[in-house]
């Protein structure tokens, strides 16, 4: 403001003429220079505010555009607030925010632009008196209350005074897939984390909710057992595993948990909305959090498997997947096993590949069954000697082809026969069955040439080799005490 003042005789001079006792009017003296000392734009910008940037000013709103809003605060022009100051929210209508006439607070953003224009920001006037509420509430640990003005990535703006942040992760006690029926709506929230120089406020409405809540949730946790079991909906699934709806509270079931088989993501294990059955772990008083298992509450199939059968066994599998040291064979839903390079043939064998290939089916005994490790030795080599076989499969064959020891006998008409023609047809096992027919003529006394001898020897030995991945367990048994006769 400046200094220079107006002189007594302008300042004292009556604004208009008198009146006498009878009424006759006489008019104000008018002097050629009532101004003293100043000029008329002295005594102009004597009149005015002065203003700086930064600072903050209230003024009157007069007129309002869709580009700009104009607020006349006393200084020389009035002031331009251009439409993204006006308010913390993006693309709304200036006539929603201002109406001509009110008063409002501006922060001077530049006294003169390109254009002479003094620019002002309603917006950042709102900030400036939030944030000192703000710093005041996160002090006393309180509460704010905000509408939800904005879906963003990874969270929700709330309108707080000033644009405040709250994670998709912090909106309820579990995640919220869907944030968009929360716009428009009040929600109550902690503020976590303030810094003005960012213009940063995090909130959480999950942290209020666990404080209003937290009797209900403490005497919850206290009524959990570890090793009862629960019914619940799942709430979220998430790479790590699935979040699961307890009436009160989640608990997390890791992936490790969901299944007794080998998981590549829980979303092929359970959905968002399944009901399911799971049991307790642990439960964590301090961190509030429970460990859920659902494959606890399914019968093992490891345990299944080694109840139904023992080594020395012969089991049928399907090769899954090839190794340097050996192959790996599906003898079970879930349960594989191994066959070692050194069990697959009873002659040298440099590669897997050269025995069998992934997806044949084949006979394998097993050689060794350790639960608590969950592994399973097989053998291709001495499947091919011959065995007891399982009983699931005996009642496939028909158990009448089978001696009291588990051996197969055979049958014209076996359940066996009639399986494995089904499986490879009518043909390759009437060859078997024949070459099994022809074996006993070997046994002869007809005197052979050295090299007959051999070749006859050779032959058997193929076939052996051929039936252990395609003929029954006792086919394979003939053909081998037809090799040794």
């Amino acid at each position: 403001m400046s200094e220079l003042t107006l002189t007594p005789s302008a300042l004292d001079s009556p604004p208009m003429g008198t009146f006498d006792e009878s009424g006759e009017y006489t008019p104000r003296p008018i002097t050629e220079n009532d101004l003293g000392s100043l000029s008329l734009d002295e005594a102009y910008s004597a009149t005015m505010v002065d203003v700086e940037n930064g600072q903050l000013v209230e003024g009157t709103v007069v007129r309002v555009d869709k580009d700009e809003v104009l607020l006349d605060i006393g200084y020389k022009s009035e002031g331009v607030i251009p439409p993204r100051e006006l308010s913390i929210r993006n693309g709304v209508d200036p006539n929603e925010i201002v109406t001509v006439g009110e008063k409002i607070e501006a922060v001077v953003l530049q006294r003169e632009d390109k254009e002479g224009r003094l620019l002002l920001s309603k917006k950042r006037a709102q900030y400036e008196r939030a944030w000192g509420r703000i710093e005041e509430i996160k002090e006393g640990d309180g509460m704010v209350s905000g509408a939800v003005i904005e879906v963003v990535k990874g969270g929700l703006i709330v309108d707080i005074g000033l644009r405040g942040f709250l994670p998709a992760s912090l909106v309820e006690l579990r995640r919220v897939r869907d944030l968009q029926p929360y716009i428009g709506t009040t929600i109550d929230a902690k503020i976590i984390e303030l810094d003005k120089n960012r213009n940063n406020v995090v909130l959480s409405r999950r942290a209020w909710l666990e404080e209003t809540q937290k009797e209900q949730r403490e005497e919850f946790l206290h009524d959990l057992r570890p090793g009862e079991v629960r019914n619940g909906v799942v709430s979220s699934v998430v790479n790590f595993g699935a979040f699961v709806d307890l009436g009160g509270m989640d608990g997390l079931v890791h992936v490790s948990e969901l299944s007794w088989k080998h998981v590549d993501h829980p979303g092929s294990v359970v959905a968002v909305g399944d009901e399911i059955e799971v049991q307790v772990l642990e439960v964590d008083l301090g961190r509030e959090r429970i460990s859920l298992s659902l494959k606890a509450t399914q019968q093992d199939p490891w345990q299944e498997f080694a109840g139904a059968h023992q080594v020395g066994e012969l089991v049928y599998g399907r090769v899954t997947k090839l190794v340097p040291f050996g192959s790996f064979v599906q003898v079970g839903d879930g349960i594989e096993g191994l066959v070692h390079i050194s069990e697959m043939s009873a002659h040298h064998v440099d590669l897997p590949e050269q025995v069998v290939t992934p997806g044949e089916e084949l006979w394998v005994k097993i050689i060794d069954l350790d639960l608590q490790r969950r592994r399973i030795s097989l053998s291709i080599k001495q499947a091919a000697e011959g065995g007891v076989v399982a009983a699931e499969y005996q009642e496939h064959f028909g158990e009448h082809a089978y001696d009291d020891e588990g051996n197969f006998i055979g049958g014209e008409s076996s359940e066996g026969q009639e399986a494995w023609a089904e499986l490879y047809g009518e043909d390759e096992v009437a060859a078997v069955e024949d070459a099994s027919e022809e074996a006993p003529v070997e046994e002869s006394p007809v005197e052979e040439s050295p090299v007959e001898e051999a070749s006859v020897e050779e032959a058997s030995t193929e076939a052996a080799a051929e039936g252990a991945s395609t003929a029954e367990p006792g086919e394979q048994v003939v053909e081998d005490e037809t090799t040794e006769a």
